[in-house]
């Protein structure tokens, strides 16, 4: 278990999550990363912090961002990286702004120019647009007026770095884009870039590193536990749904391709929840039975 799942670290690429904000803890590794997708000059003020929470509210959902850091001119960059498109990433986004904007005032205060500019950059090795480009950034603008922009501070920035416009970034932009999708000796050898050798240095001490191996092959357990827990949420569900229609445990096990022994067992517990036999109560004393 442990060997593989080190091979797994040491083959990972920075548009896997883990990689990226392990690699990004490092203040000039971040730094790097934000001057090159940005194409601009910016100096850090602040360590970066990653997988920070941000509840503004006991009741509302936390949101947790892979990497945060602040600039000499007080700009904050939150980066998100995401290699599924899980369909809801713009609304997802705008969410994210949400919570961060608010975060940045203390409580009682009046001025709201004292929000800090923020750019937030999402990272994906696919086009959300459709646009064939590398970089979208967006701002403010009037529709009636396009020139015109609304200058609240808040730039949003997608990172596609399977894009085709070749012509409109460095060759240092280009070499980043295939450096995230394929994070190795080889393309780092082949930049002339030195920030991308820099950010290389920063990732051959994370896959080489014993407790950083330890502690993905401890969230690659849990993974596998999370897919273990949620297929047999799954299937008592689909149990409990079969057994309200008045079908046999042998139906239902060979109706869901089942081993007979395992619907036994969950059918045994939820006799005492019948008919109604909700999912939830039978998931619960299932859990209780088996502990």
């Amino acid at each position: 278990m442990t060997q593989n799942v080190t091979t797994k670290l040491e083959k990972l690429n920075l548009t896997d999550r883990f990689l990226f904000d392990e690699t990004m803890e490092d203040m000039e590794a971040y730094e790097a990363t934000v001057n090159i997708l940005l194409e601009n000059e910016i100096e850090l003020l602040d360590r970066p912090e990653t997988e920070k929470e941000f509840r503004v509210s006991p009741e509302l959902r936390t949101i947790r961002l892979d990497v945060i850091s602040m600039d000499k001119e007080k700009t904050l960059y939150y980066t998100e990286m995401q290699n599924r498109n899980t369909g809801n990433l713009l609304k997802r986004s705008r969410y994210y702004q949400a919570h961060l904007d608010v975060s940045l005032l203390e409580p009682g205060c009046t001025d709201f120019n004292e929000l800090n500019d923020s750019f937030l950059i999402m990272i994906a090795p696919f086009d959300l647009f459709g646009k064939g480009l590398y970089r979208y950034t967006f701002e403010g603008r009037c529709r009636e007026c396009p020139e015109l922009k609304l200058g609240d501070g808040a730039v949003k920035v997608f990172i596609n770095t399977r894009g085709t416009n070749k012509e409109m970034f460095s060759e240092e932009f280009l070499e980043f884009m295939e450096y995230l999708n394929q994070t190795n000796d080889d393309m780092a050898r082949q930049s002339k870039s030195q920030r991308i050798r820099r950010i290389h240095e920063r990732v051959k001490k994370v896959k080489t590193s014993e407790k950083i191996g330890v502690k993905y092959m401890q969230l690659w357990e849990e993974m596998a536990l999370a897919r273990k827990e949620g297929e047999r949420n799954k299937l008592i569900a689909l149990v409990c749904k079969k057994l309200r229609k008045g079908l046999s445990v042998m139906q239902i096990a060979e109706m869901l391709e089942e081993d007979l022994s395992v619907v036994q067992d969950i059918y045994e517990v939820a006799l005492s929840y019948a008919p109604n036999y909700e999912e939830e109560e039978v998931l619960i004393a299932w859990i209780e039975h088996h502990e």
